[in-house]
């Protein structure tokens, strides 16, 4: 299967169950907790969990606009693509990240035993149970996680654009009609 066939997969199969309910800090760092789940390939009837972060960081040097980093995704090793290729899959379909650092970090990959849908039920209590407000829960195929995690960043971005604009609004306000 090819970038844009699982491309095409991860965007008909990628579904947020809970999303951050926090916005993306505009002026620093964010870290986006994630819980990610997929039916297993190889023991069907059983559920792969990942578990992970994705750090959202401004890089030190500025980039060129819409050139984001992807650190810790591993598309050449699962998806047989560079980040040159996900750059240009996301411009050729209109998708823009902002010229951010996107690193993530998995903590750790185990199989549940059970369905998808016990899965999801059990994860969900547990994070509500927890009232943890910053942990996503997503489901995506396992073949192409990353193009599910990059979806969920989108979907966070969208989400936190309107807030990010009046934060820089307030910002050039308080510095006098000058940004920094």
């Amino acid at each position: 299967m090819n970038l844009e066939e699982k491309w095409k997969k991860a965007v008909s199969k990628t579904e947020i169950i809970r999303a951050r309910m926090t916005n993306l800090l505009t002026f620093e760092s964010t870290v986006l907790s994630y819980v990610f789940l997929a039916e297993s390939i190889v023991n069907p009837g059983d559920t792969v969990v990942r578990k992970g972060k994705i750090i959202a960081e401004k890089p030190l040097l500025l980039l060129p606009e819409n050139f984001p980093q992807f650190e810790g995704f591993d598309f050449k090793k699962d998806l047989k693509a560079n980040d040159d290729s996900v750059r240009t899959l996301f411009i050729m379909r209109g998708i823009s990240f902002p010229s951010l650092k996107y690193q993530n970090v998995t903590s750790s990959i185990d199989i549940s035993e059970g369905s998808l849908t016990k899965a999801i039920k059990e994860k969900k209590e547990k994070l509500e149970k927890r009232e943890d407000l910053t942990t996503g829960l997503l489901i995506g195929p396992e073949d192409c996680w990353q193009l599910s995690l990059l979806l969920y960043i989108a979907a966070m971005i969208s989400k936190s654009a309107s807030s990010d604009i009046q934060n820089l609004l307030d910002k050039f306000k308080k510095d006098s009609g000058k940004f920094n």
